[in-house]
């Protein structure tokens, strides 16, 4: 897979292009939360059974499933804006429709509307990719990537106010104004990028995809209410896995696949993605216990009797220290590489729930605990968008991060059925009411625990503690990235890129592709029109040069694979081209 333009065009991006993006993510998170509040109120708001009301849910998390990877392949493919804009666009609708029904068919297809729209967040991180000269990408990156958290943590007690003194419809109305004003926004902002990925649409591969995610997400969410053991939810899976197993087989024979699995396959790309499931798990954790503690009678001995409003603004830090976490993220990763950040992230998180394990008894102990948990999740999650980038050629951004973030969603999902389940088992029946205790606060703490040591364990065995030449195009100043560059010089290519007069060019692109056609590394010219590139193995590449007012160069190259860098000197031809 070949991409046909160039990767990131200098100072096309505007000062306003990242909180915009960022504001979108935003949006299309709230929807994931919107309806926390009413949960328990369902039944009786669409006068349906408790079982056919949790469709309302189930069907947000199928649709964002089936989208993500999706939305992610249609941008590197026909553009990332365009793909963004048709997310909010069908979320918009989705939302309109929920706002002006109570029936409950319709409510379901409003909510499937609104899950398409999770694929914004991967689109956002690409275009951010292409865009971003490399001082502001680790941060840009970081909160794009935490703003599904962001979204969701703020939009709690947001609905809870909204819930609590107006009619639940107006959830969706907010909804469907905030997806307006994203997609005004993005359009008036965030300029197209011009990055395109060779080939075509895998149609067989997107329906194969569906339906596996449909059929393993659909028992995973259901399993509580059909019986884990039940034949209608073992039939399920065991469709899944054959569905997905015939589609992985399909994929590896396709020449324009939705998915690259080889490249998936990767090291680092396939344990960052398990590793995303984890902190996946543990974030919906903490969304799932802290508001049924905060919120229950102080009269059963362990509630702490808030209001909905308050245990909303209790959880809230969750998501505002996530959003704070974006800048110390990109200085940790310009110094010490993504891998150690994720590291240290999830080391915060365990510590968080560690701690959290013992402050149970006041509503200040809730949000010592959120904080503390938003920094680590905060970290992880900003790491994940980095690692993946740094492992996969440019023009797989889109759908890469769309599966990165799919892997996010099915932690979510798990979390969700398995803390369920564990609340429903350890509750104790007053009154024919089922009231959740603390020893199932706790047994759910601990398995978030236990899920974030597993994602400590793949963490540890991600390839390079510190920043790559890849992870350099991250860097937070440019004296970060000029020292990395000199740093990563000892085995590659290094020269100046001139112009046709022998004048050094800044801010040239330039790009190192392998014998496969397939980008291996990729720098910026200094202002001395310097450039290092370090080869992941010796043998002939070809080093390609772009800069705005100069036609492109290719050169070929060849590293014996000593320790010692090849000199190469890029002439740029005079020819003007636009920019």
């Amino acid at each position: 897979m070949t991409q046909t333009t160039t990767d990131r065009p200098s100072g096309r991006a505007g000062g306003a292009v990242v909180p915009v993006l960022a504001f979108a993510g935003i949006v299309v998170a709230v929807m994931q939360t919107l309806l926390v509040p009413v949960i328990k109120d369902l039944p009786r708001l669409l006068d349906t059974a408790p079982a056919d009301a949790t469709w309302v849910l189930t069907s947000t998390l199928l649709s964002g499933a089936v989208a993500t990877p999706i939305m992610g392949r249609l941008g590197d493919l026909y553009g990332k804006r365009r793909m963004l804009v048709t997310s909010l666009a069908v979320m918009v609708v989705g939302a309109l429709i929920s706002a002006f029904t109570s029936d409950l068919l319709l409510m379901i297809t409003g909510r499937t509307l609104q899950g398409f729209a999770m694929g914004a967040i991967p689109l956002g991180i690409g275009l951010m990719r292409d865009m971003l000269p490399p001082e502001r990408l680790g941060s840009a990156m970081a909160l794009m990537s935490s703003s599904i958290g962001v979204g969701g943590g703020l939009a709690l007690p947001a609905a809870a106010l909204v819930a609590q003194h107006s009619d639940w419809h107006a959830l969706y109305f907010g909804a469907a104004g905030l997806g307006v004003l994203a997609i005004a926004l993005t359009l008036l902002v965030v300029p197209e990028s011009p990055a395109r990925a060779g080939g075509g649409f895998d149609l067989p591969g997107a329906l194969g995809l569906s339906a596996g995610l449909v059929l393993f997400l659909l028992p995973v969410s259901k399993g509580s209410d059909w019986g884990w053991t039940s034949a209608t939810t073992l039939t399920l899976f065991g469709a899944a896995a054959l569905v997905l197993l015939l589609w992985g087989l399909m994929e590896l024979r396709v020449s324009a696949p939705l998915v690259d699995l080889r490249t998936t396959a990767r090291r680092e790309v396939l344990l960052t993605n398990l590793a995303s499931i984890m902190v996946g798990v543990s974030f919906f954790v903490v969304s799932l216990v802290l508001p049924q503690l905060l919120q229950l009678p102080a009269a059963t001995g362990h509630g702490l009797g808030q209001s909905m409003v308050v245990a909303g603004l209790c959880v809230a830090p969750l998501g505002l220290t996530m959003m704070f976490t974006a800048p110390l993220y990109a200085r940790l990763s310009a110094r010490y590489g993504p891998k150690s950040t994720l590291i240290l992230g999830l080391l915060i998180i365990a510590a968080g729930y560690g701690g959290g394990l013992g402050l149970m008894d006041a509503a200040w102990q809730t949000v010592v605990t959120s904080v503390v948990l938003g920094a680590g999740i905060g970290l992880a999650y900003s790491s994940l968008p980095a690692l993946i980038i740094g492992a996969v050629p440019a023009s797989e951004t889109g759908a890469a991060n769309g599966l990165n973030t799919l892997m996010r969603s099915i932690g979510t999902s798990v979390s969700s059925a398995v803390i369920g389940m564990v609340l429903a088992n350890t509750a104790d029946t007053v009154g024919g009411v089922e009231i959740p205790t603390l020893h199932g606060f706790r047994i759910s703490f601990l398995i978030a625990t236990a899920a974030v040591a597993v994602g400590l364990v793949l963490a540890l065995f991600l390839p390079g503690g510190r920043p790559s030449e890849t992870t350099r195009l991250r860097a937070s100043s440019e004296e970060d990235a000029n020292l990395e560059r000199a740093e990563a010089a000892l085995r590659g290519f290094r020269g100046r890129v001139l112009d046709a007069a022998g004048a050094p060019v800044a801010r040239a692109r330039v790009t190192l592709i392998d014998r496969s056609g397939r980008r291996a590394g990729a720098t910026v010219s200094a202002d001395d029109g310097g450039y290092a590139l370090t080869v992941p193995a010796p043998g002939p590449y070809v080093i390609a040069a772009r800069a705005a007012g100069h036609a492109p160069l290719a050169a070929p190259a060849t590293h014996a694979g000593d320790e010692r860098p090849v000199e190469l000197d890029l002439s740029l031809p005079g020819e003007t081209v636009s920019a």
